[in-house]
């Protein structure tokens, strides 16, 4: 999914001189063509994300499109003041790149993951948000970023991901259906969608009939293309690799609470009652917080019920 994100940025810019992709010493790997062919378009400043965002906005003053890379904590978390002033508070058409999203970094511990950053972002007005679920997605989110002229943050996966989609998202803003259903719907974003459709598939032979939705955009949220995606289904799981108090699902239920959201809703998230101690890898993860695909259907089962 990152390489078909960077890709996108690299073929859209090729033969601009207004373009510099800043790495906080992170995903070298993935800029090795763009370091030999364009080394003007690439800038490592190491392990100094304060320095890193600052510079970054210093460039957009300048009339530079900027793309912040790094691992999603340390484009977020450790450069929050500098985010929140420098980049967003000037509007500056920024571009934060977080990759290993959610618990991607399994079993690298409680450093690397991206759990709060849903929650970390809501904070900071004007930053858009784009966690997308597939390659398909984040080549979208790769355009609308580019093209933006305010701070975008896209939280990424980091390597493996299947494309989920029949066609390209004809429009990334909006929530994606990925597969019909008219009984429950699952509502995703990022990597984990993949469980969602996975648990579709169970509750089928169930004769539960699942529609299984995308929230690309899970900032700023458009209440009311989402309740027109969740049309006609009984209730809604919203399932994610984010604590529980601070992501997608939490805000399902704010909306349900204002009654912009008429449906009952169930989050499945990951418990805000401590930091995460387990090592172990992601998918042994979801199993022990309850994300994977037979705990989805089951959570399913229940609201229905």
């Amino acid at each position: 999914m990152r390489r078909r994100f960077v890709n996108a940025l690299l073929d859209a810019t090729a033969g601009r001189d207004d373009f510099m992709i800043i790495s906080g010493d992170a995903g070298l790997g993935v800029f090795d063509d763009l370091r030999q062919q364009r080394p003007e378009a690439f800038l490592n400043l190491g392990i100094a994300e304060q320095n890193m965002a600052s510079f970054g906005a210093g460039l957009a003053l300048s009339g530079y499109k900027v793309v912040l890379y790094n691992i999603a904590p340390f484009v977020l978390y450790r450069c929050y003041e500098q985010v929140r002033n420098s980049i967003c508070y000037m509007e500056l058409p920024v571009v934060l790149v977080g990759t290993g999203c959610g618990l991607a970094y399994a079993p690298a511990g409680m450093t690397h993951y991206a759990v709060e950053d849903l929650g970390v972002a809501r904070t900071i007005p004007g930053l858009t948000t784009l966690s997308p679920c597939d390659p398909m997605e984040a080549r979208a989110a790769a355009a609308y970023a580019l093209e933006a002229d305010h701070p975008v943050y896209v939280r990424l996966a980091k390597t493996g991901e299947p494309e989920l989609h029949a066609a390209p998202p004809a429009d990334i803003r909006r929530p994606q259906v990925l597969r019909p259903g008219r009984d429950v719907g699952l509502v995703v974003h990022g990597p984990i969608a993949v469980e969602a459709l996975k648990a579709a598939e169970l509750l089928a032979a169930a004769h539960i009939d699942a529609r299984v939705v995308s929230v690309p955009m899970v900032q700023p949220l458009d209440p009311a293309a989402l309740a027109e995606a969740l049309a006609g289904v009984r209730g809604v799981v919203s399932v994610e690799e984010q604590f529980c108090n601070c992501g997608l699902g939490s805000r399902l239920l704010m909306l349900a609470g204002q009654g912009l959201l008429p449906l009952p809703v169930r989050v499945l998230a990951i418990p805000d009652d401590g930091f995460i101690h387990h090592i172990c890898t992601c998918q042994s993860m979801r199993t022990c917080f309850g994300l994977d695909a037979p705990a989805i259907a089951d959570a399913a089962r229940d609201l229905l019920a």
